[in-house]
C-alpha cells in the first residue's frame, strides 16, 4: 500500500552512455548514497516492484521532465546490482518529436539528468543519525531531466499526505518547514513540540482528525 506522494530522484549520466540510435544508458539510483533529503536506497529496495514490471511485459516509461502526457521512449533493462539501479533505455527518435529533442540535448550535454520516479512502500528512521532509508519502492517512470526534482518537491509532498488524512514524518515535516523560511532551529522545535505528538497518537490508534485539519491550515511566513 503506498503511503506517500510520488517522489523523484535525479542521477546525472556521461555523453558517452547516449548513443547515436537512441539508446542510452545509466543509474536511476544509486545505493548507499546520503542524498539531499538525508535519505538512502538500500539494496533490494527495487526488486518487487522490477519483478511486477518484467511479468507485466511492458517496458517502463521513459518521460520527459517527469510529465505523464510526454512518454518518449522506454526501457529494456532495470536490473539491480552492486552500485544501484542499472538501466538501458530507447528514444523514440523519428517517432516522437520531443524524444528526438531530448535525444539531441543528451548528446550534447545539455540535458545529462536521469530521475525516478516512485512511491515508497517501506522505509526505516535513524533518530541517531536523522538518515531515512528506503527498504521497498514502487518505480512508475524514468525520466530524461534538466535539473533535479523541483526543490519544493518535499512540500508538495507534505500537502498531498495531509490532503489523504496521513500525517508526514518528522524529517518530512522540517525540511517542510525549512523551506517554508524557518530556521533550523525553529523548524525542529515546531516538530518535535507539535508533530511529534500527533505521530505518538497516530501510531497509538487515537483519532488525529483535529490535529490534521489544524496542519492543513498551517500558515506559513510570508
Amino acid at each position: 500500500m503506498k503511503h506517500s506522494a510520488m517522489q523523484f530522484k535525479q542521477f546525472a549520466f556521461k555523453t558517452s552512455q547516449v548513443n547515436d540510435d537512441g539508446t542510452f544508458s545509466g543509474y536511476g539510483s544509486v545505493f548507499g548514497n546520503v542524498d539531499s533529503y538525508n535519505e538512502i536506497v538500500a539494496p533490494g529496495a527495487f526488486a518487487e516492484s522490477l519483478a511486477a514490471i518484467k511479468a507485466s511485459g511492458d517496458p517502463l516509461p521513459a518521460l520527459w521532465q517527469h510529465r505523464q502526457d510526454e512518454p518518449i521512449g522506454g526501457y529494456d533493462l532495470l536490473q539491480e546490482d552492486d552500485i544501484g539501479l542499472k538501466v538501458e533505455g530507447w528514444l523514440l527518435t523519428g517517432q516522437v518529436v520531443r524524444a528526438t529533442e531530448a535525444h539531441a540535448l543528451m548528446k550534447r550535454r545539455v540535458v545529462k539528468g536521469l530521475s525516478i520516479g516512485y512511491y515508497v512502500l517501506a522505509d526505516s528512521w535513524d533518530e541517531k543519525s536523522r538518515i531515512r532509508t528506503l527498504t521497498k519502492l514502487d518505480l512508475r517512470e524514468i525520466s530524461i531531466v534538466t535539473f533535479p526534482a523541483n526543490e519544493l518537491a518535499q512540500v508538495d509532498a507534505v500537502k498531498s499526505l495531509l490532503a489523504k488524512g496521513q500525517l508526514p514524518t518528522l524529517p518530512q515535516f522540517e525540511d517542510f518547514l525549512r523551506e517554508a523560511g524557518y530556521s533550523k532551529t525553529q523548524a525542529a522545535l515546531i516538530a518535535s513540540k507539535g508533530l511529534k505528538e500527533l505521530l505518538s497518537r497516530s501510531e497509538s490508534g487515537s483519532n488525529n482528525s483535529d490535529a490534521l485539519s489544524a496542519l492543513r491550515t498551517f500558515k506559513l511566513p510570508s
